[in-house]
């Protein structure tokens, strides 16, 4: 039982610390639960500590999403934000819908695939982090609605295990013209419809097969992840305005290549 709880603690701590930065939660805890040999029926814990995360950016965003809501009636720029977040999350409900159990059922099931991605995405982290790239919008909240879809687009590759949403989604608003900070806080913003749906929908095609009897863990789990991600969203945005992302491609590529070593080993 210790050690059952011990696992979910360390698990969702993992999820909160990952979630936001980008260095693959999923990719993480996929591998770390392979080398555990920690599963949840249903991948019910996996799916519930995501809330966690969830819940942590909402109550760090609080105060600006309720303005945001407040103001929806009679403010264009509040209606423009929140269309293009909107606009930006459009994409990954039809591809996630579309491509659902493909992704469950293939790509989450290969930790040599999730492996690789972690060191693909961080070298082009690394890469894309040196590159002299002109940045011409500074608000998250002021992107032009082309470039939301834009992110939308490109956040759809992080359904492939390994490759993060965030990062997806702060690579390409890089790409597109953002700086370091606000190409941060749209990922942010972002995360918070995409969580919440894939939530839900994880939640809706496991409905039958989903296990509530760890309750210890998958609270202890939740907890951990809520905390975590609070910390993680408060510190990122100083953190990358000040250094950039390299240190999270380097991060990527040492524990890539750590898991390669470990499966190969293990046979």
């Amino acid at each position: 039982m210790t050690d059952s709880l011990f696992s979910a603690l360390f698990l969702g701590l993992l999820e909160g610390l990952t979630e936001f930065i980008p260095v693959s939660s999923t990719g993480h805890l996929l591998l770390a639960g392979h080398f555990m040999g920690f599963e949840s029926a249903g991948k019910t814990f996996e799916v519930v500590i995501q809330l966690g995360a969830v819940l942590a950016v909402l109550g760090v965003y609080a105060a600006r999403i309720g303005r945001t809501l407040r103001d929806l009636p009679h403010d264009p720029q509040a209606r423009r934000f929140a269309g293009s977040v909107l606009l930006a999350f459009l994409p990954a409900v039809v591809v996630g819908v579309l491509a659902h159990d493909v992704i469950k059922a293939v790509l989450f099931e290969s930790p040599r695939l999730i492996a690789t991605m972690l060191i693909l995405g961080g070298i082009v982290l690394v890469v894309v982090d040196r590159l002299p790239l002109v940045a011409r919008h500074h608000d998250a909240e002021r992107f032009p609605l082309p470039m939301a879809f834009g992110i939308g687009v490109i956040q759809c590759l992080a359904m492939i295990p390994g490759v993060s949403r965030s990062g997806a989604t702060i690579v390409g608003a890089l790409f597109l013209g953002a700086d370091k900070r606000a190409a941060a806080e749209f990922s942010f913003f972002l995360s918070m419809p995409t969580m919440a749906g894939a939530f839900a929908y994880d939640l809706y095609a496991n409905r039958d097969v989903l296990d509530w009897s760890a309750m210890n863990q998958i609270a202890v789990g939740f907890v951990a992840a809520f905390v975590a991600a609070i910390l993680v969203v408060r510190w990122l945005l100083g953190y990358v305005s000040r250094h950039g992302y390299a240190l999270f491609g380097w991060w990527r590529i040492i524990v890539g290549i750590a898991a390669l070593v470990a499966l190969s080993v293990a046979g």
